[in-house]
């Protein structure tokens, strides 16, 4: 069976060495000093390997049940929720004034990584609810925060968000579902909403739905929804729960992963609704929620590479299969392990090399957060605005990849369910499709957020990088050869893409769409080489200075090299697909395809 192990001391790298928490001026960061930082991580990563790790299987085979109304959780589950919310995790960086530690969002997103590697379907229960604490908390009345914050926080209380009806996916301005007006001020909703995960369970004694729907007589498509705060219970003035509202799971949907979460069917049948936000500004508060769910997709795709890489580098240490071609490193035994065989370790280095990227990413985005939010940082804001659509497309889709490629190690084994590495494949291929579609993804990026304030911020992520280089470049000639000069290179190919943009996608659009997903991939490889140069920065000043680990900081080094030298030359290869424009793509027609 599967085991995880939390990455605490890479987390700690990164927070440390490399982003230097503790020493920015961030409100509340100056309290996160490595000792604090590695209590929370460690004893995080305990509950992970210990708690839910061993439920991760169990969700799988079990799956969600529903009966009579109500949905039944695998076995242990609910022991295990009890557990976490005894531990405060659920609140980690939401405000005291709701029950929340008020910590930093950047060390709630490095433990959801651990949570979510060591079990996504169960994650995802309370990280729904974080969203949706999150979107009232900014949109919401004081009366509305005081009512819902405190019970979802504790997640004694859960959230959801319903988008999704059985006819519109990603375009909602398509929705049926109505909102009527009451006169006490509340509305009536009736519709149905389809994949809300999370949507009905037996693990909480209320659960609070957020829900897109149309007031009758706003403006068509878009811009006359609507959000609303529909509880399972209505809240009774005291805070006490009170009579069943009409609202109900009339399916569980078969999925081909995160069997362990409940992704409900849910139907509204006049179900009492409050305002959340403005009328027909519906879309503002549910992005809210969306921007933050979409940082933790893409999250989660690191997660489960992260596992799945854990597992496949134990298997290739020990599994015995033919002799290294350059002589036997296994003279005792019949044949030597398989991590002696150059393509195992190419595989082995994808895996790594993307992981320890990727994270170091995601902490970074989620201090650009911070820095937005705390901060008050309108440069931070559009940044990560910016960025937001590459972390949940491109590591998605390199994780997913790579929970294929670890499974590849395996050989036939990794295609049977008993070594369980089929569920982190099947488990991350639904972060490529929900909060938004990777083509949508990719669409947005180019569409939107290339040109959102005049471009200032695609020009700052590019002064970013040059400044890095400017900075760094003349101190070590290997150094500047292995790290340096492919991030340059790599820089200028996504700078010529853009160019590409401006200047072909005003004569025709269709020049820009082609060649959106390449353009979301270019920059994901180019974002994780800005990352790979700062910490190979940092491990070279470690080893330079005789402290820590050398032989990690030597490891991280090699790991660096790797990605630079055979990962991000990939940036050539799609600046060439975007240059080739439409026309390839759109030479056929409908019916010749």
């Amino acid at each position: 069976m599967p085991t995880y192990t939390a990455p605490t001391k890479d987390m700690q790298f990164v927070l440390h060495d490399v982003l230097n928490i503790a020493g920015s001026d961030i409100p509340g960061y100056a309290d996160l000093e490595p000792d604090f930082t590695s209590a929370i991580l460690e004893e995080a990563g305990k509950i992970s390997a210990e708690v839910l790790q061993p439920l991760n299987a169990v969700g799988d085979t079990e799956g969600c049940a529903l009966e009579n109304g109500v949905v039944r959780t695998p076995q242990g589950f609910k022991d295990a929720f009890e557990q976490v919310k005894a531990g405060g995790w659920p609140g980690l960086d939401m405000p005291e004034e709701f029950g929340g530690q008020n910590m930093p969002y950047v060390l709630n997103t490095a433990v959801g990584e651990m949570f979510s590697a060591a079990n996504q379907a169960f994650t995802m229960y309370q990280g729904l609810t974080h969203g949706a604490a999150s979107a009232i908390l900014a949109h919401g009345s004081d009366e509305q925060k005081q009512t819902y914050l405190p019970k979802m926080v504790s997640c004694d209380w859960t959230g959801t968000m319903n988008l999704t009806e059985p006819h519109c996916g990603t375009d909602l301005g398509l929705m049926r579902t109505k909102a009527e007006p009451q006169d006490d001020g509340s509305y009536k909703l009736t519709g149905q909403k389809i994949f809300i995960s999370s949507g009905e369970h037996d693990m909480a004694e209320n659960i609070i739905h957020l829900v897109l729907a149309k007031i009758p007589g706003g403006p068509e498509g878009i811009k006359g929804v609507s959000l609303f705060i529909v509880p399972k219970f209505l809240v009774k003035e005291d805070g006490s729960l009170g009579a069943r509202n009409g609202v109900s799971c009339g399916k569980i949907e078969e999925k081909m992963g995160i069997h362990g979460n409940s992704t409900c069917v849910m139907n509204y049948d006049g179900a009492t609704g409050y305002l959340l936000g403005q009328q027909h500004k519906g879309m503002r508060a549910m992005f809210t929620m969306m921007n933050e769910a979409r940082l933790a997709v893409g999250m989660q795709g690191l997660a489960q590479a992260e596992v799945a890489f854990q597992n496949a580098l134990d298997y290739a240490k020990d599994r015995l299969q033919g002799r290294d071609v350059t002589g036997v490193k296994n003279p005792d035994g019949p044949a030597d392990p398989l991590i002696v065989h150059p393509d195992v370790r190419r595989n082995l280095m994808d895996q790594k090399s993307f992981t320890e990227g990727a994270r170091a990413f995601t902490l970074w985005g989620a201090m650009l957060i911070d820095q937005a939010h705390r901060a008050g940082d309108k440069d931070a804001d559009g940044l990560i605005s910016l960025l937001t659509p590459v972390i949940k497309g491109f590591l998605t889709d390199q994780g997913y990849d790579m929970t294929v490629q670890a499974q590849q190690v395996y050989g036939g084994h990794g295609y049977i369910e008993e070594w369980g590495m089929s569920q982190f494949t099947r488990d991350a291929r639904i972060a490529m499709i929900y909060e938004g579609a990777n083509g949508v993804q990719a669409l947005d990026l180019v569409g939107r957020k290339l040109a959102q304030d005049g471009g200032k911020h695609v020009m700052a992520f590019f002064d970013l990088v040059k400044s890095y280089i400017a900075e760094t470049k003349g101190q070590d000639a290997d150094f500047d050869r292995d790290f340096l000069d492919p991030l340059k290179a790599a820089s200028k190919d996504l700078q010529a893409a853009g160019m590409y943009f401006m200047a072909e996608g005003m004569k025709n659009p269709n020049n820009a769409l082609a060649g959106s997903y390449d353009f979301m991939h270019m920059f994901g490889h180019v974002c994780l080489g800005y990352m790979w140069a700062r910490m190979g920065k940092a491990a070279r000043e470690a080893l330079d200075g005789g402290t820590g680990d050398p032989e990690f900081y030597a490891t991280k080094l090699a790991t660096g090299r790797y990605y630079m030298a055979r990962q991000l030359p990939a940036t050539a290869l799609h600046l060439a697909r975007i240059q080739s424009g439409a026309e390839p793509v759109m030479a056929l027609e409908a019916a010749n395809f």
